[in-house]
This record gives structure tokens, sequence and C-alpha cells, in this order.
């Protein structure tokens, strides 16, 4: 229900590349906000429901040929899926998947670099020369490598990476108990994008983003948008 120009975005460059997309209907937020809090039994409620749906998506694809994956255009709710279910529902369908679940810069790049597939690298639309790129802790986390940069260096942009914590972590940071810890915590971020002085500010994580246009005054774009006005797709009106 917010940033809803990513999924726009992340739909459109995959479409650009000959990629069809679907949306199982009844979805719920991963549940990431209740377990932040430590509400443990309504995480496993809407994690239930949702590997029910996402299970049975896999399955009806098998069952026609077709090996289906979940992309996931934000860090937190990846991490999610492909860890913190199976670690508290336990079960095959929760492991099949996060067995399933792809970041999207991850699936993207996996798609280039496949025996048999590759993406459209023609991009005449808005490049940036220069893009600062904030990796987020929770894709960090995943173990994939820096996917959203090597996604964004296919435009010919040159890109900076920031590893500095936002201070956001998960939901802790936008508590008002621990605001300004965090903003203490985001200081060494800040300048290190600041430093950069690049003519884009790219991050995968809305949350984080958050923190950046707080501390910077900067309006940081998701990798995969930079990617779509890299290819001239527009954004929505």
């Amino acid at each position: 229900y917010q940033d809803t120009q990513v999924g726009k975005d992340l739909v459109g460059v995959c479409e650009h590349n000959g990629v069809g997309c679907s949306l199982p209907e009844g979805l719920r937020c991963c549940g990431a906000p209740a377990l932040h809090q430590g509400d443990l039994a309504a995480f496993r409620k809407d994690a239930a429901h949702n590997v029910d749906i996402l299970a049975k998506a896999i399955r009806d694809a098998e069952a026609r040929g077709e090996d289906l994956q979940i992309v996931v255009p934000q860090p937190t709710c990846g991490f999610v899926l492909k860890n913190d279910y199976p670690d508290y529902l336990a079960n095959p369908d929760a492991q099949l998947v996060a067995d399933h679940t792809r970041d999207a810069a991850e699936y993207l790049v996996g798609l280039h670099k496949g025996a048999d597939t590759t993406l459209d690298t023609t991009f005449e639309g808005e490049v940036p020369e220069q893009v600062v790129y904030h990796a987020p802790c929770h894709l960090r986390a995943q173990n994939m490598g820096l996917r959203s940069r090597d996604l964004m260096k296919l435009t010919g942009a040159k890109i900076t990476v920031v590893a500095e914590c936002s201070g956001i972590d998960g939901t802790w940071g936008l508590r008002s108990e621990n605001f300004d810890a965090a903003r203490k915590v985001a200081k060494k971020m800040a300048a290190a994008i600041e430093k950069a002085d690049a003519d884009v500010v790219a991050g995968d994580c809305s949350l984080a983003n958050g923190g950046i246009e707080l501390e910077t005054g900067a309006t940081p774009q998701h990798p995969i948008s930079v990617v779509a006005r890299a290819y001239g797709l527009p954004r929505d009106p």
C-alpha cells in the first residue's frame, strides 16, 4: 500500500524482458512487523496464510511443467520468506516457499547469467552517470552478493556502495523511544552517501530509504526503478 511504484517497476522490467508475472489472490503482509514486536502468534497466523497460498501456486505451476519463482522487491520481506517462515512454521510447505523465493535483483541477475537467457542491455532512457547504492542489512544477510549493484551496472552507471546501517533495524528505529538513538546510528550512513555526491541515491529497502531521506534530504530510488527508467519505462502518473 506504499511505495507502489516499486512493484509496478518490477513488473515492467520483468515483462520488458519477456517474463510473465502473476499475483496470487489473498496474500497478506509477510508478518515482519508482528515478528519484530514479538507477537509470534500473529506472525505465525500471517505466515501460515501466505504459505498456503504460495505453496499451492508453486505446485499448480509444477503440474503445468513450470518453475514458479516468488520474486520479492523488499529485503525484509524476502528475508522473512526465505528464513523466518521455515524457522517458525517448520513444515514442508514453508520450506518449499523459501526454496522458490528470490530477491528481485537476485532473480534478474540470475536470468541475465542463465545458460540460455539474458536481459536486454539496450538502455535508451534515463541512465545516471553515478549512483550511490545503499546495501540494506536484511539484503546482505541473505548472503547472495550485491545483486542490485550488479543489475544497475548493466546500465553503464558507475556504482558506489554504502553499507552503513540506516538505524531502522526492521521496525525498531520507527518507534518513538528509539528515534534519537536510530538517528545517531544513521550518521555514518548519511556521511558516506553525501561524500559520494552521486546523481542518484538508490536503495532496496523502503524503510531504510526513509531514513536516508530524513538524514540527507535525498529521495532514494529502488534499484529496480533505476533500471526501469534506464529502459525508458514511464513512471506511474
